[in-house]
């Protein structure tokens, strides 16, 4: 009775809404990603090591280590934040905590293997491609997992704020045949 009383199922309502909309600006920072990640460059190796040590035939130039640097402590703030924030959402849902272990450590992983991969092309060997591309798969694959379970999830529980539990509608059912019994004093 106090959950409805004090509000508490507006709130929980609320939230779930304002979490499953954050998780559609996520859908679509997980989409931008893919697409800014393919403007550059490809799955191909060549493609990713042209990106990073130039192309005469393109005339780029090799990235910069002041730009890399840019780019990786922005990427290390925003994408921390992005995986702490989807792995504490995960938390709260009803999967089991082995899964949750698993696919917090994929996503930290590949988070970070993505920013490395880049450098080691770079600064390291150009085989490395190889490394930054699957990274780039993990990344985005891990990500899109987090999506779904966190959004599935939230959408279970929201049909379970509308839907009263069997208990709930056997008590009212009981109640409703037997009035003298369960008349509010």
């Amino acid at each position: 009775m106090r959950y409805f009383v004090n509000g508490e199922q507006q709130r929980k309502s609320l939230l779930n809404a304002l979490i499953l909309m954050f998780l559609a600006y996520v859908a679509l920072l997980w989409i931008s990603n893919g697409m800014m990640y393919f403007h550059r460059m490809g799955l191909s190796p060549q493609s990713v090591i042209e990106y990073y040590l130039g192309s005469e035939a393109q005339f780029t130039q090799p990235k910069s280590y002041e730009g890399m640097l840019e780019v990786l402590h922005f990427h290390l703030f925003a994408m921390g934040m992005l995986a702490v924030t989807l792995t504490h959402l995960m938390l709260m849902t009803e999967f089991s905590n082995r899964w949750k272990i698993w696919l917090s450590g994929l996503i930290y992983g590949s988070t970070l293997a993505d920013e490395i991969g880049g450098w080691l092309v770079r600064f390291v060997h150009p085989l490395f491609a190889y490394f930054k591309i699957a990274s780039f798969i993990v990344l985005e694959m891990s990500l899109i997992i987090l999506l779904i379970v966190v959004s599935i999830s939230l959408i279970r529980a929201r049909k379970n704020m509308t839907t009263p539990p069997a208990a709930s509608k056997k008590v009212a059912e009981v109640a409703r045949h037997y009035p003298h019994k369960y008349k509010h004093r």
